[in-house]
């Protein structure tokens, strides 16, 4: 019983750290990397459609990107969509591809990602922690219906306090990683 809640907290910690990583990869650094566009889409046939399922982003050397479209005639729709995002990138056409070069961080704009990275971090933290706040919540159930024992209920305490202590321990590297990578020039 304790086991099972212990491991579906695991769970859901688990994908609040995954959907943290996710979330550092949308914040572009000054290095190229695919997933800077991944949340571009493109008028592909009148449908919005995701610029990785309509064309091939790779990276063509630290500081650009290479982007061919499966078709020749989205080229321009593709160039469009890129140069219209949030993003800040001028991409060029050449030939049956579109290089996009990723300019640098300026100092300031590298602490605003900063604190927006520290901000994700927090809204992780706080995830984990109501996590952690439904697993006791539920050990105090069972102990009121006499599921369990109140030496039970500690143990399983400990073990959720264990657990929350070692994911917020890898939100901690997450974080330590990201701003170093922000801040190197």
């Amino acid at each position: 019983m304790i086991s099972s809640l212990i491991d579906d907290a695991q769970n859901r910690m688990n994908k609040s750290v995954e959907a943290l990583k996710v979330e550092f990869s949308k914040i572009r650094t000054g290095r190229a990397h695919t997933s800077i566009l991944d949340h571009i889409s493109v008028m592909y046939y009148d449908v919005p459609t995701p610029l990785n399922q309509v064309a091939n982003v790779s990276v063509d050397d630290p500081r650009t990107l290479l982007v061919t479209p499966w078709e020749k005639q989205i080229i321009t729709v593709v160039e469009k969509a890129i140069r219209d995002s949030d993003l800040g990138l001028n991409p060029s056409t050449m030939g049956d591809s579109i290089r996009v070069p990723v300019p640098s961080l300026t100092e300031e704009r590298r602490r605003d990602l900063t604190r927006i990275v520290k901000n994700e971090t927090e809204g992780a933290r706080v995830a984990i922690r109501n996590i952690r706040r439904d697993s006791n919540a539920q050990l105090k159930d069972w102990v009121k219906e006499k599921d369990i024992s109140e030496d039970d209920e500690k143990r399983g305490q400990e073990r959720v306090q264990k657990l929350t202590d070692k994911m917020i321990g890898e939100i901690e590297k997450l974080l330590t990683a990201k701003e170093a990578d922000l801040m190197a020039v």
